[in-house]
């Protein structure tokens, strides 16, 4: 039980569970699928230009609700699954992605959605990518081998310096999950599958920088040095997740509660659909990959309602950031583009790094083909959870995720929901969205350099201010910056936001 006891003794000094008088098979089934990259304009359904065509998404979008204006944490992907998981920014832990071989993203006293969710009676999973960090088991604590990209040398682990059959600690089985299945992170080692605490096969094998058996079908990038097994082929990982979900859902028992958490590595690089996707849409290798995100989306809403699920089970369908930065050669050579009308890309904290898909379906609870423009965070989700399961969570937990219940089920409000959104990747750039606001507190948004090229396509020009204020009901694309004119809405804005980051909160109290 390694230290779960001990958490979960934790946990419940945290919590106070409500009398619940609800059975079992009342209670909803939860389905969360996240993708990984995926741009808001790559949903068909919310860009009338779209090369890509996406079925079954769309079809989700007209059985419930989709939000136009909703946001991840942050513009990458660890940090963001942290606080979708958690109810919490991701910054009040740390900044960056877990690396290869990284340790946990959690702190100890961290409580999950999972964990609320399990102590409420729900079975719970874990399929795909987790990238939140494991503790790994080290025989040579530093990395013995080396190895270059990026023109630069980098130590990197090898096969001896790690026990594989020891069973790892600190992953999804220790954050409330109970079972977990994937291969960690599509473009980092191991590249090997992880079936709960165990590899399913211990590598023994040394995967080279960007160098598959098979070569990608687009960009490949960032896929690192390490361990794999013998003959590891980034091709069967999309099927055997796809498989492997649809089974799990096929094993559960309608009279007990289950939340599916399903960490798509798609379409993030390597970009490499099936074959039998190649030449679906018109956005060249990445628009084929996203017709098989599509796909594989609507394989786990078909297996809902094969099984009898659909009618009493919540499914949320969003990604954790913005779109890679070849999204900009896509919408040059493609005139497809994966940001839709936002300026910026994976990694800003202009809007297109964190402006994300968002789409609830709840039968019978949620309007069908309903559109909000509440803003909205992947934050949000744990304290929505948490109502609808009558789960009361303590004050300290979740401090950053506002209740959404009453919004879906209709209720429109005369101010906006949430005092105010942060957003941020990295410590130094910070934006802060209250109402028709958005601040940031730099000059410029931009982590991912964008070409000459694309400015000029789209007409973007850069801004000398030592900060930013733009009116997001007239300029959501971000092109006219009105710092100058509201000196007092800039001092507002930024004393909120110091104020969120030193209280530990920012939930509205």
């Amino acid at each position: 039980m390694r230290c779960f006891k001990r958490r979960l003794n934790l946990f419940t000094t945290l919590f106070t569970l409500v009398a619940i008088t609800h059975t079992y098979a009342q209670k909803p089934n939860i389905v969360i699928i996240y993708a990984d990259d995926m741009g808001y304009g790559d949903l068909q359904c919310q860009n009338p230009n779209s090369k890509i065509p996406t079925p079954n998404l769309n079809k989700l979008a007209s059985e419930g609700m989709r939000f136009t204006d909703a946001h991840s944490s942050s513009g990458i992907c660890s940090p963001s699954r942290y606080a979708l998981l958690t109810g919490t920014y991701h910054w009040r832990r740390q900044h960056g992605i877990v690396n290869s071989f990284g340790p946990p993203f959690f702190d100890e006293s961290d409580v999950t959605l999972p964990e609320i969710l399990k102590n409420n009676g729900y079975e719970t999973a874990a399929i795909g990518k987790w990238h939140l960090g494991w503790n790994w088991n080290f025989i040579n604590n530093d990395p013995s081998g080396e190895r270059t990209y990026w023109n630069k040398t980098h130590q990197v682990y090898l096969v001896e310096d790690i026990d594989w059959k020891a069973p790892l600690t600190g992953g999804p089985l220790d954050r409330g999950f109970d079972y977990y299945f994937g291969d960690g992170t599509i473009n980092f080692p191991p590249y090997a599958w992880v079936e709960n605490d165990k590899f399913v096969t211990a590598p023994n094998d040394f995967f080279e920088f960007n160098k598959f058996e098979r070569e990608v079908k687009e960009e490949d990038w960032d896929s690192r040095p390490g361990p794999k097994v013998e003959g590891w082929d980034p091709y069967t990982v999309l099927p055997t997740l796809t498989k492997k979900t649809t089974a799990w859902i096929g094993k559960q028992n309608k009279e007990k509660p289950f939340f599916l958490y399903l960490a798509l590595p798609s379409p993030h690089a390597p970009i490499i659909p099936n074959d039998e996707f190649d030449g679906t849409s018109q956005a060249g290798g990445y628009g084929d990959f996203m017709v098989q995100t599509d796909w594989v989306a609507g394989q786990v809403l078909e297996a809902l309602k094969t099984n009898g699920f659909e009618e009493n089970t919540i499914v949320i369908f969003t990604s954790d950031n913005g779109p890679e930065k070849y999204a900009f050669e896509r919408a040059e050579k493609y005139d497809h583009f994966s940001m839709g009308d936002f300026r910026g890309l994976k990694r800003d904290v202009w809007e297109g790094g964190h402006h994300v898909p968002f789409i609830i379906k709840w039968p019978g609870n949620i309007k069908e083909g309903t559109v909000s423009e509440e803003v909205i965070s992947q934050v949000d989700i744990m304290a929505t959870l948490a109502n609808i399961t009558n789960t009361t969570l303590h004050n300290k937990t979740a401090p950053d995720s506002y209740n959404l219940l009453p919004l879906i089920k209709g209720k429109k409000y005369k101010t906006p929901l949430r005092e105010a959104t942060v957003h941020n990747t990295y410590d130094g750039i910070w934006g802060l969205r209250k109402g028709k606001w958005l601040y940031i507190n730099k000059s410029s948004g931009e982590h991912s350099k964008m070409p000459d090229s694309f400015k000029e396509l789209r007409g973007y020009k850069d801004f000398d201010t030592p900060a930013l204020l733009f009116d997001m009901n007239k300029d959501v694309e971000q092109r006219n910056n009105i710092f100058e004119a509201h000196p007092e809405v800039i001092v507002e804005m930024a004393s909120l936001l110091k104020t969120y980051k030193d209280q530990g909160y920012s939930v509205k109290r």
